[in-house]
Formats: structure tokens, C-alpha cells, sequence
């Protein structure tokens, strides 16, 4: 028998498919994997990235190196010139991740059992659920995720860290964990209740994530619950890890407009995409 949850008949998971423009499912290539030969190698090392200035934190040519006594991460007053050293000018900051969430409502068409489960959950009647309401409204129906787990849920379909959820992310969220329920279930192939590292990457592939064998490894030690013993990981563990490799991939692309594997951050911007998945 199955080691993971199944949903009771009749309850949330019982709605039909997901709507034909399925969130987050498989790509025709997965980010990170190499794309159709083109004459030329995807991800070697470029002379200059995009969008940077020739030799960033460097002096010009025949000047001295160019000092400031400000802490890492801080900006001067007014950017350097261009032939200058320093800082690449500063890109617009990201936004609040503290930003109250917007109110919005069920998409058309959203199934009614949806509907119900949002609405239990919301007792108070605010048209939000907050972390523990979220949680319990999935534990009920067999998806026991622990708080950390459900902050990253909340904070990657509301790209806040509000620690509250609208009718339509929460939508949004049981399409996904439909979806990635049943990408776990066909690759634990002997239906242990748990999928080994090469079922992993099988199962990123097939979300559009291709990671290298050295990721995986560390991606598999960090998600086991055995401390990397056993080498594999659980289906809410699994959850956990597709929401890390998702989220960190989409910060990264919004940099990487080229898809050519290479990204550049203000270190503003980098402390602001790697801290909520560190302090979910």
C-alpha cells in the first residue's frame, strides 16, 4: 500500500483535472537543461554578462583601484560613471516582501468543493486564510504539511510574506499540489511512499527543472528525514523540494531574460530572493 496520503472520496482532491492552462506543469524543456544544438554551447562562461558593465568592482584602465568605505551591499549617492569601478548601476528593487496581499475571489469556473474547503477554513469571514487556517484545511483532507512547508506555499503563490492566502491562490494551490501529487505518485514506482534521487530528478524534469547531479545530491540530503541516510524523501518532504527549486528558479529567470544560464544581481536583490526560502 501506497506510504502516502490519499484523499478521503468526495473531499477536496475529489474535483476533476485542473483547467486546461494547468499552473506549473511540465515544460517541452526544462529550465537548466540544454536546448537543441545551435552552434553554440548554452552555458559557457560569457566574457561579460548581460546587462553589467565591463569588469564590475574593478578600476578602469591605468586608474587606481577605486575604494569606499561602505558596508557591502550599500550604494553611493550617485552612481559612478560608466568608466569607473564600483557597483553595475542598480536595477529597481524588488517589492515588499511584506506587501499586503490584494483581494481577489475564485477564478470562473473554480469547482465548488474548491469553494468549500476555502470557505470552512475561512471562519472569520475575511475572504483571507492565514498560515494555521491553511494548514488545517489540508490537513483535513490527508495533505499534512508542516508550518514551513506552508509558508513556502503561501509566500510562492502570493509573492508575499503576508502569511495570508486569497481565494484565488488558494485555487491556484490545490491545482498544484493536484499536480504534484500525482507526479510523486508516478515516479515511486514500488509505492513505498517514497521516490530516491533518481526518481527525483525524473520527477523535477518533468516540472520543467533540470538540476545537476551535484544539486540533486544535496537537494536529496536536505530533504530526507533520515538526514540522507536512506537516500529518498516523502511526499510532503517532496513538496518542500519542489517549491524550493520552483521558487529560486523563478527568481533567477526574471534575471536571466536570455535563458542563457547566467544571471546578475544588485546584492540587494539576491538577499531579497534567497532570505524567504531560509526564513519560511
Amino acid at each position: 500500500m501506497s506510504g502516502y496520503p490519499h484523499a478521503p472520496p468526495g473531499q477536496c482532491y475529489g474535483y476533476g483535472a485542473p483547467p486546461p492552462s494547468q499552473p506549473y506543469a511540465a515544460t517541452a524543456n526544462p529550465y537548466g537543461a540544454a536546448p537543441p544544438p545551435q552552434g553554440h554551447q548554452p552555458y559557457a562562461p560569457v566574457a561579460t554578462p548581460y546587462g553589467a558593465p565591463s569588469a564590475p568592482y574593478a578600476a578602469g584602465p591605468g586608474e587606481k583601484p577605486h575604494k569606499e568605505n561602505k558596508p557591502y551591499g550599500g550604494s553611493s549617492h550617485a552612481p559612478p560613471p560608466a568608466s569607473m569601478g564600483g557597483y553595475p548601476p542598480s536595477a529597481p528593487a524588488y517589492g515588499s516582501p511584506f506587501a499586503s496581499l490584494v483581494p481577489s475571489a475564485f477564478p470562473p469556473g473554480t469547482d465548488p468543493s474548491v469553494v468549500t474547503c476555502f470557505q470552512m477554513a475561512d471562519q472569520d469571514g475575511s475572504g483571507f486564510i492565514d498560515d494555521k487556517e491553511l494548514q488545517g484545511a489540508l490537513s483535513s483532507y490527508n495533505q499534512k504539511f508542516s508550518l514551513r512547508t506552508v509558508h513556502l506555499l503561501m509566500y510562492l503563490f502570493t509573492n508575499t510574506n503576508s502569511r495570508k492566502i486569497g481565494p484565488k491562490e488558494f485555487t491556484a494551490v490545490f491545482y498544484s499540489l493536484q499536480n504534484w501529487r500525482a507526479i510523486f505518485e508516478k515516479f515511486d514506482r514500488d509505492h513505498s511512499g517514497k521516490i530516491d534521487a533518481g526518481e527525483l530528478r525524473e520527477a523535477l524534469m518533468s516540472l520543467g527543472f533540470a538540476v545537476s547531479p551535484v544539486v540533486l545530491d544535496l537537494l536529496v540530503s536536505k530533504f530526507d528525514k533520515s538526514g540522507g541516510r536512506n537516500k529518498a524523501i516523502e511526499y510532503d518532504n517532496f513538496i518542500e523540494c519542489c517549491l524550493t527549486v520552483k521558487g529560486l528558479t523563478e527568481k533567477f529567470k526574471e534575471k536571466d531574460s536570455m535563458y542563457s544560464g547566467s544571471a546578475t544581481f544588485t546584492y540587494e536583490n539576491f538577499m531579497l530572493t534567497v532570505l524567504p526560502f531560509l526564513i519560511a
